[in-house]
């Protein structure tokens, strides 16, 4: 006992010699938050590798497959499938997902779908799976064009659709009779938007041009808590915008993957007007997802109140949400 007693004081002082335990200590109290909450957002990356992998899987091995549920009539139905179950499980058990007017979306025909970009566009993969499961539709997305360099995405973009998008292109899918999602903040609302919900459009006209030719309503959506989940760092703004006006590529570091409530609100859908221009049609679009905003989304946003959405004697009622005007 009298041994270990002494190797014991021996190891510690040791240890001592060459580290300072209360530094340490410190150290790792501080590091620890920071690493995780610049870490988390890796859990987005590696999902949507997952889901790669689970593609590439069934694209090599898809004769096999398809003779197995006995098939061969749509070759990535099976393959959308099992992302989508991937993805909606994730939404259920890590942020509570719901969505609220699913009714609004048609049942067939076209629509298109115009979102508010949040610093990653987790709510579309979300909602996108849960009407692949519950209504057995698929919504054509427009993605950025930096997209289709990254390792993966290819596969990705083949399955579900995912394609750069001119406005002869989108106007054909609507004329179709497919569901098509746009966000006209782009890439840009997506890195440079905060917590109080503007939208970054910078006169983009595009979209209501598309659903002007293509005679397709236009369908509001927002994801309650969404910038509360990820965020940019606050610093060196000015910095990454120039930087990003010169690349085109998204540089502005982010941080979260926090658990927060999400809720994805779609609006009444905005009917086809051949007496609207495209001007006048962006204008009334804006609104509509900016009321959606001011009645679903507490302003400022905070990451602590998102996270006690979670809690249902904490959820926010429709009269605690703060005009961002007030």
């Amino acid at each position: 006992m009298e041994f270990l007693e002494n190797l014991f004081k021996t190891l510690q002082s040791l240890l001592s010699s060459y580290i300072d335990l209360d530094y340490s200590l410190w150290l790792y109290r501080f590091l620890t938050p920071l690493i995780v909450t610049f870490l988390l957002p890796l859990v987005f990356v590696a999902l949507i590798y997952i889901s790669f992998l689970v593609l590439f899987i069934y694209k090599l091995h898809r004769q096999v497959i398809m003779r197995a549920v006995q098939t061969d009539r749509n070759f990535w139905r099976v393959g959308r499938k099992i992302v989508a179950a991937i993805w909606d499980a994730h939404a259920r058990i890590y942020h509570g997902y719901e969505v609220i007017g699913l009714e609004n979306i048609p049942q067939e025909g076209p629509a298109l779908i115009v979102y508010y970009h949040g610093a990653i566009p987790i709510d579309m993969y979300y909602l996108n799976s849960r009407m692949l499961l519950q209504r057995e539709r698929l919504i054509y997305t427009i993605g950025d064009r930096f997209l289709f360099k990254l390792p993966g995405w290819g596969t990705i973009s083949e399955a579900f659709h995912v394609s750069p998008g001119t406005v002869q292109s989108c106007v054909s899918i609507l004329r179709d009779g497919n569901l098509l999602a746009i966000s006209p903040g782009g890439v840009y609302e997506a890195q440079f938007g905060d917590h109080y919900y503007e939208l970054l459009w910078r006169n983009r006209v595009g979209f209501a041009k598309v659903a002007l030719e293509a005679k397709a309503p236009i369908i509001p959506c927002f994801t309650q808590n969404l910038r509360e989940g990820f965020r940019q760092v606050g610093i060196f703004r000015n910095f990454f915008m120039r930087l990003y006006n010169k690349v085109r590529i998204p540089v502005y570091p982010i941080y979260g993957g926090f658990p927060v409530k999400f809720r994805t609100y779609l609006g009444k859908p905005i009917p086809y007007d051949e007496n609207l221009t495209a001007q006048d049609l962006q204008v009334k679009v804006a609104t509509a997802i900016e009321d959606l905003i001011n009645q679903h989304q507490r302003l400022p946003g905070s990451i602590l109140m998102a996270l006690l959405d979670r809690l249902p004697s904490f959820r926010r009622s429709k009269s605690g949400v703060k005009n961002k005007n007030e």
